[in-house]
């Protein structure tokens, strides 16, 4: 099965929150009202470093997935 790179999330006990979620390495989640980002795997520590580099343009890339799906969903209504 091909999965998105991308998912959206939510949860009726988190209602004020919308989730983002990384299917690709590093899976991680981020919360997009906190900005908070949970990692759904543990990081090898030689791989760290390149990893923290390479999430500032993750970050970019949900933030961009995010816009677009509710643009999408609100063209659909």
């Amino acid at each position: 099965m091909d999965l998105p790179k991308f998912v959206l999330a939510d949860n009726t006990d988190f209602p004020n929150n919308l989730f983002v979620i990384h299917l690709e390495y590093p899976r991680f989640i981020i919360d997009l009202e906190t900005e908070d980002i949970e990692f759904l795997e543990e990081l090898d520590e030689s791989e760290e470093l390149e990893i923290k580099e390479e999430m500032d343009r993750l970050i970019d890339l949900a933030g961009a997935f995010y816009e677009r799906e509710i643009t999408r969903f609100a063209e659909d209504e």
